[in-house]
């Protein structure tokens, strides 16, 4: 398959064949009475990999990290960690430590002693816990802050220390439930690159559970998106983004623009879809089998381009409308462009130059265009 995006690193086990999986779940079901969290799901991650949940609330997403934690037990199915079977293991004994939203620090001790507790509970020799715990607080870059009690302490700091408290058992797994949704946007942003950092520095296999499509899409090495307890699809960020597998993945993660239409050929790889305005497109590289019937071509607001004119020579894909709203974002510019037969689409142009000559406003006419291979036809 051609890359989509930017690779991040080569760690890629996935596409191995002959990698064996380190973690497991194998048609996996939870119900709470009448209600299935999770619907018979089966997924595979791999070691040392930064593998995120990422659904709306209610989705099953946190249900399933319980369940590999061993703070809940599946009602079918079986879930493997290392070809083990988990089932009937509970929580102390499993190689694994999860890290909470609300970060549940211990308010009466100070950082060095929150980090310590699970190694003292372990029985760790004294020498081996203060260098554990030296080791955990250079990591995390809380030295300075060894004394102090957790209300002495930012948001961001607390987070680190519970940071520090989950991976100073070295555990196999470590499990991050909602990690930095107590954090502000911009300590958000820089948290996400230091757990980046520190996984990889750590060398250990994280999960995490958000419903924050950005915080998944900068962190993760693949990203499961659930709905209503099943996995509706597992890809590195890149193809999630680039490549969905269906509407619901589209519209979930990031922008974008749905233009339902009819197939009216084929040429190729190239597919003709009539719109409901009577308007033709183009698109390149569309799925095999798909001949005939109604589709949806996603495309993302950024692969669009608005423009006063009409494409020089009568380029295809291209579309006229009427600007219906503007938002300046700073470094772009999003316009809604309402098209003949009433949708609306959504462009965004990077603002690359400090001044515009000549910008677009409100109710100009204006063309949207696009290449053949902008977007992705959706069949589902």
């Amino acid at each position: 398959m051609k890359s989509l995006g930017s690779i991040r690193r080569t760690f890629a086990p996935w596409n191995n064949p002959e990698a064996k999986p380190y973690i497991v779940f194998d048609g996996v079901t939870k119900r709470f009475g009448d209600f299935t969290a999770v619907d018979n799901l089966s997924l595979s991650i791999h070691e040392r990999e930064f593998f995120a949940l990422l659904g709306a609330s209610g989705c099953g997403k946190s249900t399933l990290l319980r369940m590999l934690a061993g703070f809940e037990e599946p009602t079918s199915g079986r879930i493997l960690l290392d070809g083990q079977d988990l089932a009937g293991i509970p929580p102390y004994r499993r190689p694994v430590n999860m890290m909470f939203q609300s970060y549940a620090l211990f308010p009466h001790m100070t950082v060095e002693a929150n980090i310590a507790f699970g190694l003292k509970q372990d029985g760790m020799p004294r020498a081996d816990i203060d260098r554990r715990v030296g080791e955990m607080l250079k990591l995390v870059k809380l030295e300075p802050f060894a004394k102090r009690k957790p209300h002495q302490l930012s948001g961001g700091q607390r987070q680190r220390v519970a940071l520090a408290r989950s991976v100073a058992k070295r555990p196999k797994v470590l499990l991050l439930d909602e990690p930095l949704g107590a954090l502000d946007k911009k300590l958000r942003e820089e948290t996400q690159f230091e757990l980046m950092d520190l996984q990889q520095e750590l060398g250990l296999t994280f999960i995490v559970v958000t419903h924050d499509q950005e915080e998944a899409m900068t962190m993760a090495d693949r990203i499961a998106v659930l709905d209503k307890g099943k996995v509706m699809q597992v890809a590195t960020p890149a193809e999630i983004y680039e490549a969905p597998v269906s509407r619901f993945v589209a519209n979930f993660i990031g922008n974008v623009n749905l233009l339902e239409g009819t197939v009216t050929g084929r040429e190729g790889s190239a597919l003709r879809i009539r719109g409901a305005s009577g308007g033709e497109i183009t698109v390149e590289n569309a799925p095999a089998g798909v001949d005939h019937g109604d589709v949806a071509f996603a495309i993302r607001p950024e692969k669009i381009k608005v423009s006063p004119h009409a494409p020089a020579g009568g380029a295809g894909n291209a579309m006229e409308g009427e600007v219906y709203d503007i938002a300046y974002l700073g470094d772009m510019t999003v316009y809604l462009v309402k098209l003949a037969d009433g949708q609306v689409v959504k462009a965004s142009a990077l603002n690359s130059a400090r001044v515009t000559e000549n910008p677009l406003t409100w109710n100009d006419r204006v063309w949207i265009s696009f290449a053949p291979d902008a977007g992705v036809v959706l069949t589902r």
